[in-house]
Parts: structure tokens; C-alpha cells; sequence
């Protein structure tokens, strides 16, 4: 086995990599020996080997093992030659969970904090000749319900909605080769209202008789090209996309604006310029041109009234865990859900491996940015996840998949929110945080219920009832029914919106429902109600989408969900990603007319 061994970073290329997936040395330390001239003398206590990036926990890392360690260390030798007076070598991890201390050749050489956010290494200094050893050491404290740790549970077996713990590597680890003057990052600005994008670049150890060059294309065709100074470490540009061509604009159809239905991106190769024309650095990279924002209660994508139909996705797979074990998969769950009907997808408790998102761009296909919560609420709970957000939106930013992003979910880490006024500023705080980080997404403040201020109403009812439960189906669809209902009548006894907020006019959705478990019996699991045949499954389906299409209030929704998880068998998929049905038939279920989009009025 070799690992995952695709290019990681898909949104900023060099071809001068180097994947380290595959084998490491692995140990468990229970006892917290720590990092001594001892331990090295004997050669550390790696009993077994790993495959990276797979967690321990899961098939493929061939260890499979789901008892709790806090404590994990990983060693691999790489033979590197040194490299030259002009380049640094930089170490990149795409995700280590959850505290992670870096050594090269018995240096510590970087640390980093947090579970679901990449970080790098520049490894240049600690290098000698020849053979190279990397260490990690990992604490993940499984038990600690302060930390952002998502559906993974603090006990040791998964129950309910609670799935297998995840430690240490579960994304790419990789060497890069770069100037030490180089680009280190890229952001592209939607203005889509002007029919630009401004492209700003940071550059390390640049001066101001540097310059950066860029080139713009619409397949394959060049539509701009230019070059900028550097102002201290940053270079801007703008670029007009719409080159005073009509057919470009989305009047008559979508010109070259993304949408899942016509996802359209410009590919940008870009270049480090000295004084005497020498190209001292290039990336390549892409973005979408395309705009989100919500108005009397719709959202409208490009300008025009775009109703979402989204499916929650947990991003688990049975041998990889949190991990896809190829990249190959991402295509699948996204190509496999569009065939059904659905739009985009929720990607729940999870900041999903940028590989998705490059393949959600491709194949258009939304996408609800998450991240892992923790379950109780700390002061440092709070920093922490202010920290990692930073972190979600500076790696993602540039992917036109993304419409949305979502701190905060069900009131997990602020079990107290209804009346802790200190848990209502967090996620107040969480809102305005993330629009003053990224002004070109919707955010939503706390999804499923005791909402504060939000761009959309975000709520989660499973109350439809089961076949013979007619009068449960009944009131639930008139719950669905109108403004004033979904409002003043949730679904538990958690208020909509906590004390001193209220609903102010933002579009509603229906972001959490159905759950329709199949053949519960022989499958050993759970849903919120469950059918036993493909026909009932059908059936049950189509009963929950009749209610939430007959609704005049609704903007859209998002069903409970794409797989089976663990314990969980209420997806549409299975598992292993088999259809439990036609999903021609779930397609047309999804794909009829719908209150909302018949008229295109505001709902009332």
C-alpha cells in the first residue's frame, strides 16, 4: 500500500513534491514516556508499522484498532539531498488530530493545535546529509468534551449519533521544494455585481522590484494576462472576466458564471518575477466566478433565485473513517448524489479534505462549510475554535463550492445558549467573526435551533412519523405549512431563536429531516422511522419531500443523509456507497415542482 497520492492542495499547484504517505513506524504511549536520549538510544518503542494517512483506528491503516490511546507517535527515515542555497524545504500536513508536536533529526522543529486545519514545517535547518528522520508525537485526549472534535465520541464505543474516535494523521503528509522567495498563497475576490476578480497573492522574501505575472484562461483561452508590483509581502491585480462579451454575463443563460447546473472555472498560472526577468516561482490554480447572497427570504445565487437541495454528508467511509480511501471516492458520493437530484451537500461536523472541494468545483456541487464542535463550552473551547475557523476559511476560500459556513450546530459547545448570555456573544461573535473574514459567503450562526443573528433560518424537525402515523404526518406537515408555524412551533422544546433574537426576513430551510432507516431489522441499526421494503422506502421518501414541497415558507432543504454511518443506517446509500434504491427514482422525487420555485414569489 502507497497511500493516498494525489496532489494535495489542488487550489495552489508546483509540480516540485514529494508524497510521505505510506509506511511509518507507529507506537502507542500510554505512559507519556516522552521524547528522551534514552528512548532514542533504543530506537523508540515502535512495535508496529502505520499507513499514512489513515488513522490507526480505522482497516486501512492496517492496524484497525479501536481502543483509546491519548498518546501516538509516528517515525519515518527520508533520504533528501540538501538543497541548495536558493530553496527551502517545507513539510505540509493536511490534518493531524489533535495536538501534534513535529521532530526532525531529534529537533523540534513545529507545533500545531487542532484537529481538521493543515499546517507547515519549513524543515531546511534541521536537515543533514543523507537520511532524514521525521517524529510526531500526537495528543489526542479522547475524553475531553472541550475540545472541537465533531462526531467523533469521547466513550470508547460509537452510540447514537456518535461515531469511531480518529488520532493523529488523516490527511496527506508531503515535501515541497521552493524558493526561498516564492508565492505563498493566493485569494480570489468575486466581484460579481462589476464583472471582476481581484486576485491578491503573499509573497515571502519578495522586494519591490519584484513583480508578479499572471495569466488568466477560460478553457484553454487566454482572456487576460498582466503584471503587478509588490507592495511590502503582497501583489493585487484586478481582472475583468466579462471582456464586453454579452454571452458572458448570465442574462440569457449562464454565461461564465459556476453553478452546479454550469460549473464553469478559470484556470490562472502564476509567476515570481525578478528585476532581470528571471521567474523565480510558479503556481497554478483556478477559481469560479459566481455570487451568493439572500434577499426577501430567497437565496439567490448569480442574481437569481436558486433553491438549494442539499443532503447531509458525514464524510465517514467504513475502512478509512474520516479518511477516503481513494480519491476516486470523493467523485463517487458527489456524482452519486447529483444523480439523485440533489444540488450540494451539508458536510457535516467536518472540514472536508480539499480534494472534495476541488471535485465539488469540477462537478458542481455546493457546499455547506463545517467544522467539528466541541460538546461543552470553555473560554479557551472558544479561542481554540476561533482560531481553527481562521484556518478553514484561509485553505478554502478560493472554492466557489462553498456558499456557506456553519460554527455552530445544534448548540453544541454552547449547551447553555438559551440564557448564557456569554455562550449567545460566542456565537454571535462566530457570525460576525466569519463575515469579517470572508464577506462573500452566508453564514449561519447556530443550525438546527436558539438561532442568534443568521443569514438563514436554519431548522432540523424529524417528527414525520412512520407509515401508520398519519396524524403525526399530518401536523407535521403543517408545520412545514407556512412562516408563522415553523417559527413559533419547533420541533422539540429548544426555541427557534434565543431570548432578544427573533426571525428578521432571512430565507428558512428545512436543514435537517427524514432519516428514513431501511430493513432496520436485518441491518442492525437505527433511523428516525424505518421501512421495509424498497417500495416503502420510496414511499416514506417521497412523503417527507410532499411536505416539505407543499411548504410556502421553505427556501430550501437538506435530508438526513447520503450514507450510512456506524450504528446509522437511515442514508440513501449504504455504507459502502450502494444505492439502497433506483436513485433514478429518488431523482424524480427531488425534481418536481416545489411551491417556492412555481411562482418564484418571496415565501410568506
Amino acid at each position: 500500500m502507497t497511500g493516498r497520492t494525489e496532489y494535495p492542495r489542488p487550489q495552489f499547484v508546483r509540480e516540485t513534491w514529494r508524497s510521505l504517505n505510506g509506511e511509518w513506524e507507529f507506537a502507542f504511549d500510554d505512559a507519556d514516556r516522552g521524547l528522551t536520549e534514552k528512548w532514542y538510544a533504543a530506537g523508540g518503542p515502535f512495535a508496529q508499522t502505520i499507513q499514512v494517512p489513515f488513522v490507526y483506528q480505522c482497516a486501512l491503516s492496517g492496524i484497525g484498532s479501536s481502543e483509546p490511546h491519548d498518546i501516538v507517535w509516528y517515525r519515518k527515515s527520508v533520504e533528501l539531498e540538501e538543497p541548495d542555497a536558493q530553496t527551502d524545504i517545507l513539510l505540509h500536513f493536511g490534518a493531524v488530530d489533535y495536538d501534534t508536536k513535529v521532530y526532525v533529526n531529534g529537533c523540534l522543529a513545529g507545533t500545531h493545535t487542532g484537529g481538521c486545519t493543515p499546517f507547515s514545517v519549513n524543515i531546511t535547518n534541521y536537515l543533514k546529509a543523507g537520511m532524514q528522520e521525521i517524529v510526531l508525537r500526537v495528543f489526542d485526549p479522547h475524553t475531553d468534551e472541550f475540545i472541537p472534535r465533531g462526531k467523533q465520541f469521547w466513550r470508547e464505543k460509537p452510540d447514537a449519533i456518535w461515531y469511531t474516535n480518529s488520532t493523529g494523521i488523516w490527511q496527506t503528509v508531503w515535501l515541497e521544494w521552493v524558493p526561498k522567495k516564492h508565492i505563498e498563497n493566493v485569494t480570489y475576490k468575486v466581484r460579481f455585481d462589476e464583472g471582476r476578480v481581484d486576485i491578491c497573492c503573499r509573497g515571502a522574501r519578495v522586494s519591490a522590484q519584484d513583480m508578479l505575472q499572471y495569466r488568466v484562461f477560460l478553457e484553454g483561452a487566454k482572456i487576460a494576462e498582466g503584471r503587478t508590483a509588490w507592495i511590502t509581502e503582497t501583489a493585487e491585480a484586478s481582472v475583468d472576466v466579462i471582456c464586453s462579451q454579452v454571452f458572458h454575463l448570465n442574462i440569457h443563460d449562464e454565461g461564465i458564471s459556476w453553478t452546479p447546473e454550469h460549473p464553469v472555472l478559470f484556470d490562472v498560472e502564476l509567476s515570481l518575477v525578478e528585476a532581470d526577468g528571471n521567474i523565480r516561482d510558479r503556481a497554478a490554480s483556478y477559481f469560479g466566478f459566481r455570487k451568493i447572497h439572500t434577499e426577501n427570504g430567497m437565496v439567490y445565487l448569480n442574481n437569481k433565485p436558486y433553491y438549494q437541495k442539499l443532503v447531509l454528508d458525514q464524510g465517514y467511509w467504513r475502512e478509512g473513517l474520516l479518511t477516503a480511501p481513494e480519491d476516486a471516492a470523493f467523485v463517487r458520493d458527489i456524482t452519486l448524489a447529483k444523480d439523485m437530484g440533489f444540488n450540494g451537500c451539508r458536510k457535516h461536523q467536518k472540514a472536508e479534505d480539499p480534494r472534495f472541494l476541488y471535485w465539488a468545483d469540477h462537478l458542481g456541487f455546493l457546499v455547506w462549510g463545517e467544522s467539528p464542535s466541541p460538546v461543552m463550552y470553555s473560554k479557551a473551547t472558544a479561542g481554540q475554535m476561533l482560531c481553527e475557523w481562521r484556518e478553514i476559511v484561509e485553505r478554502d476560500y478560493n472554492h466557489p463550492c462553498i456558499v456557506a459556513w456553519v460554527p455552530l450546530n445544534e448548540s453544541w459547545g454552547v449547551p447553555q445558549i438559551e440564557r448564557d448570555r456569554c455562550q449567545q456573544h460566542f456565537a454571535l461573535t462566530m457570525y460576525h467573526y466569519l463575515h469579517a473574514l470572508d464577506d462573500t459567503r452566508l453564514v449561519v450562526s447556530n443550525d438546527g435551533w436558539q438561532m442568534t443573528e443568521t443569514d438563514i433560518c436554519a431548522i432540523h424537525n424529524y417528527r414525520h412519523g412512520g407509515k401508520d402515523e398519519p396524524e403525526i404526518y399530518a401536523q407535521y406537515r403543517e408545520m412545514l405549512a407556512d412562516r408563522e408555524e415553523l417559527i413559533q412551533c419547533p420541533s422539540t422544546w429548544r426555541s427557534i431563536y434565543v431570548d432578544g433574537y427573533s426571525y428578521r426576513g432571512e430565507p428558512i430551510m428545512l436543514t435537517e429531516f427524514g432519516g428514513i432507516a431501511y430493513d432496520a431489522a436485518r441491518c442492525s441499526g437505527w433511523g428516525y422511522t424505518c421501512a421495509d421494503t424498497e417500495k416503502e422506502f420510496l414511499e416514506a421518501y417521497r412523503r417527507v419531500i410532499d411536505a416539505v414541497y407543499a411548504s410556502k415558507a421553505l427556501w430550501g432543504f437538506c435530508y438526513t443523509q447520503l450514507t450510512d454511518v456506524e450504528q446509522e443506517i437511515n442514508g440513501l446509500l449504504t455504507y459502502d456507497r450502494e444505492p439502497k434504491c433506483d436513485v433514478k427514482k429518488i431523482r424524480e422525487i427531488n425534481e418536481r415542482p416545489h411551491r417556492c420555485c412555481i411562482t418564484h414569489n418571496p415565501p410568506s
